[in-house]
């Protein structure tokens, strides 16, 4: 299975990025990971309504130039569907089953992700209502990730 995650924006902090590596390593065993920044767009906090939806517009055109069309894709959006582990576990797992070995997760700016990379999704995934980092969510799902094969495993890390 092929695993990529598209985000928008650097990593900076050492200690996401240490985390990040950690999982990209376990993750090796099962799948091949790929992570892929593309650039951010600046967003001064007093934006108009119109202004949000160019800075999400340019951003997700920069997105969607990194999916190819075989791709099943994840949106992360608060907004999608909510999952347990063992449910996102199952899913990878059917997926894989039924075909899809390209599986792409897609993480958008501060504003969100644009109308044509929601279209473009296969799923929308929340994590909750909660807010976080684009950072720190990016550690969060390839930890999931990592679970979820895990789970599928058979492993005890899960419990």
């Amino acid at each position: 299975m092929n695993i990529k995650i598209v985000c928008v924006g650097k990593l900076k902090e050492k200690y996401f990025k240490d985390g990040i590596a950690e999982y990209q390593k376990r993750l090796s065993r099962f799948a091949k990971m790929e992570i892929v920044q593309v650039p951010d767009e600046k967003a001064p906090e007093s934006l108009s309504p119109a202004q949000m939806e160019e800075v999400k517009k340019r951003e997700g055109e920069r997105i969607l130039s990194k999916i190819k069309d075989k791709e099943y894709v994840y949106v992360l959006a608060i907004k999608g569907k909510e999952r347990a582990s063992e449910e996102f576990a199952k899913e990878l797992k059917d997926l894989g089953t039924y075909g899809h070995s390209d599986i792409t997760f897609v993480i958008g700016g501060s504003l969100g992700t644009s109308d044509a990379v929601n279209k473009r999704a296969n799923d929308l995934f929340s994590f909750g209502k909660l807010t976080m980092p684009h950072q720190l969510m990016r550690l969060v799902l390839i930890e999931q990730i990592y679970r979820a094969f895990m789970i599928n495993s058979g492993s005890p890390y899960h419990k």
